[in-house]
């Protein structure tokens, strides 16, 4: 026969063991309910996604044509193509680009790298944080007051792509910031202990390191900056403009301006409907192909790094 403390010393032992079993199983089984909950949002979002392009592939891919995408536009948009306004959205794209890279890398650099633990720099990342939430409509009348009237540039070209620089400029700084974060000390470290200089290093070890992440946060950028009307309407875009622009400082015709105007404004909606989604879908497609040269390129950066 067992010995009575025996039973008990087991009894008590079993006990333990289901009561130190039992709170793993209870949080497993939030950690799965936390996970379903998780992919039914994503899997929400990706139907919402693939609706939304179906819904325009489905009304919009019969008006495209190769006439649409390399022809002016005729009668008042009527008939012809909207090969001016692809172009005016890729110069614009082109100086938003050159304007936001530059001041956007340089003000990340000296925030991350040369700026110390004081107020400043926590105005300055408060400040920029603040102008990402600003609407782009405000930039707009920023960019008249500015550009246009201030520095006398007109309703342009330049006019407009510097003002949608200034609206990608904080998630560029953003971006870059923390793509400079995520480089290891070592590799400063390692730079200063073999002589070189702070911008020596910075330069040849911790922004080619950082490079993918800068890259990836200023084409996401361009791709948000590529489909804002607010900021555009007020500094350059023209919705029927059936000639190409001569210089930076001509009117120019856009894809989301004149897919506003064409949905909202024209005298014959139902004319012009399918023309309407037709520009919606080579909108969708061209801020699609800026995402995917996005990913295309942090792959390969990170690639190289590797190799």
């Amino acid at each position: 026969m067992i010995p009575l403390n025996k039973l008990i010393l087991t009894g008590n032992l079993q006990d333990s063991r289901v009561t130190s079993v039992s709170p793993r199983k209870t949080a497993t089984l939030k950690q799965m309910f936390a996970f379903l909950l998780l992919r039914l949002a994503m899997l929400a979002v990706l139907l919402a996604i693939f609706y939304i392009f179906y819904d325009l592939a489905s009304k919009g891919a019969g008006a495209i044509s190769w006439e649409f995408l390399t022809q002016s536009p005729r009668k008042g948009m009527t008939e012809g193509g909207i090969f001016p306004a692809i172009l005016g959205t890729i110069f614009v794209t082109f100086i938003t680009a050159v304007a936001a890279f530059p001041f956007g890398v340089f003000t990340a650099i000296y925030l991350n790298e040369y700026a110390r633990k004081s107020i400043f720099p926590r105005l300055v990342r408060l400040a920029i944080r603040n102008l990402a939430g600003v609407p782009s409509i405000v930039y707009g009348l920023f960019g008249v007051a500015l550009f246009v009237q201030a520095l006398q540039m007109g309703a342009s070209i330049l006019a407009a792509g510097l003002t949608l620089g200034l609206l990608t400029l904080p998630v560029t700084i953003t971006a870059s910031e923390e793509a400079l974060k995520a480089v290891p000390d070592s590799y400063r470290e390692g730079a200063l202990a073999l002589g070189a200089g702070k911008w020596q290093s910075i330069r040849t070890n911790v922004l080619p390191s950082a490079l993918p992440g800068i890259m990836t946060g200023l084409i996401l950028g361009l791709s948000r900056a590529a489909g804002e009307t607010a900021p555009i309407l007020f500094t350059g875009a023209a919705f029927y403009l059936p000639r190409l622009p001569a210089s930076v400082f001509s009117r120019f015709m856009a894809l989301p301006y004149h897919l506003f105007i064409m949905a909202t404004q024209h005298h014959s909606p139902s004319l012009v409907r399918p023309l309407a989604y037709g520009t919606a879908l080579v909108l969708i497609l061209l801020v699609l192909g800026m995402n995917f040269t996005a990913f295309y390129l942090r792959s390969r950066f990170r690639r190289k790094l590797k190799g």
